[in-house]
């Protein structure tokens, strides 16, 4: 499950949305163990079915060049078994049980989730706890699992436009940050993963006090934390992991890189220097986003898709991270258009939203359209739990998601004026142009 890196934009929620007065909440039981476990339930009895995610403070930012991809390659390995359950059962068991299992990694954790019947709880949570303190380790194991790590390398990043497109712009965009590798790591990075290595990563970062147990559904709370106790209580906490560093020095001039890939048509992908999610300025850079392209009669859709007819689509978003992200803006090109017709349109459509305020109907338009893309994100067990555990890890308390709306709110015109005009600015960006080739490599 990779996260895409530009965030659905759900243009279809935007149209005739009626305001809800009461802001997004859910009532959560949170506790957490003596060796640190935090756990988080929230109680959903509408079906009679369960979802378990555990994420670990463990993405690729918790990795250092020469050592990247061990965070992905960690999510292919928790699914060998363990101490009580040996390989192959985890999926077969939860499978059995009529449930299903997955697991992703990003820059900033790595995440396993269940979604399950109600009576399969005790067992799903014995599995969990089993791989935690008791994962199998072994030579065959990281070997299978390092080659499908390498093959997952060649078709998502290596062989997909997108793909290098999106590791070209971070690789360019960042100096020092973490940030700056894909999750799947480097090739030679990965080849050069030792047993050892993994070991000691599992034992720095595989620890209950470096971990969020979630829970949403058909789940009795007491109950719930009565099974956690027992089957996680027992795991030792570990030293803490060493701290991260992200600073990154000022980008003082564009960066521009092409990117010579089989395609039909031209693509740009621009990525501003963002903020923190937990950033003062997070809010109206997302409303930002929204106003340049939420929806069919947003600036930069109709100026480019509709009017100028230059790009088949076009998207912004700003990436949430524990540390600096980035603001991206993607634009496809029409056949007969070129890469030049979507940077002349994006550049004009950027520079009047820092010169020229928002409309009183594009701010609210912006509003809804956020509100809605929180909504749709709650709607089931899985994410709820998904958000649940994302705002615990990355904002640092789970209850963050339920100030998400009355920040958004308080964004002005003035505000989206402003932070277009500090952040979009064309010596703090990276922009990524894709020239495409035939198959032999002549130009299109």
């Amino acid at each position: 499950m990779p996260r895409r890196f530009l965030l659905p934009l759900l243009a279809l929620l935007a149209a005739g949305v009626p305001r809800v007065a009461a802001s997004v909440t859910l009532p959560v039981e949170a506790f957490t163990l003596p060796n640190g476990l935090r756990v988080l339930v929230h109680e959903d009895h509408s079906t009679p079915v369960i979802s378990s995610y555990v994420f670990f403070r463990a993405g690729s930012r918790n990795e250092h060049c020469g050592a990247t991809g061990i965070a992905h390659l960690f999510e292919h390995m928790m699914f060998n078994g363990g101490k009580k359950f040996g390989p192959g059962m985890f999926d077969d068991l939860i499978e059995g049980n009529g449930g299903s299992t997955n697991g992703f990694t990003t820059r900033d954790f790595t995440a396993y989730l269940n979604n399950f019947p109600r009576a399969a709880l005790p067992l799903v949570l014995d599995i969990e706890a089993d791989r935690m303190w008791h994962l199998a380790l072994t030579p065959k194991n990281l070997e299978q699992e390092r080659g499908i790590v390498m093959e997952e390398r060649r078709l998502r990043i290596d062989n997909d436009v997108d793909g290098t497109m999106n590791e070209a712009l971070y690789l360019h965009a960042y100096v020092r940050s973490p940030y700056r590798w894909n999750t799947v790591g480097f090739m030679e990075d990965l080849r050069n993963i030792t047993l050892e290595q993994a070991k000691a990563y599992f034992e720095t970062y595989y620890a209950p006090d470096n971990a969020v147990l979630v829970l949403s559904g058909d789940v009795t709370s007491d109950a719930a934390m009565a099974l956690v106790r027992r089957l996680f209580g027992p795991i030792p906490r570990r030293a803490p992991p060493p701290p991260v560093d992200a600073e990154e020095p000022v980008q003082d001039g564009e960066r521009i890189i092409r990117v010579r890939k089989q395609a039909e048509l031209p693509a740009v992908l621009l990525g501003y220097h963002g903020v923190r999610a937990l950033d003062a300025d997070r809010p109206a850079l997302d409303v930002a986003a929204r106003v340049l392209t939420g929806g069919e009669s947003s600036r930069l859709t109709l100026d480019l898709v509709r009017t100028r007819e230059v790009a088949t689509s076009v998207g912004a978003d700003l990436q949430w991270g524990i540390d600096p992200d980035l603001f991206l803006i993607f634009a496809k090109a029409k056949p007969g258009k070129t890469a030049d017709d979507l940077l002349h349109g994006i550049d004009d459509g950027v520079a009047k939203l820092a010169s020229e305020p928002v409309t009183p109907e594009e701010l609210a338009r912006a509003k809804r359209q956020l509100r809605m893309e929180l909504v749709k994100g709650l709607k089931t067990d899985s994410g709820t739990a998904n958000q649940l555990g994302y705002f615990e890890v990355v904002f640092g308390d789970y209850r963050k998601l339920f100030d998400l709306e009355a920040a958004w709110d308080a964004v002005s015109a003035d505000d989206v004026k402003r932070v277009a005009s500090t952040y979009l600015r064309p010596e703090k960006r990276t922009t990524v142009v894709l020239v495409p080739v035939a198959a032999d490599g002549a130009p299109r």
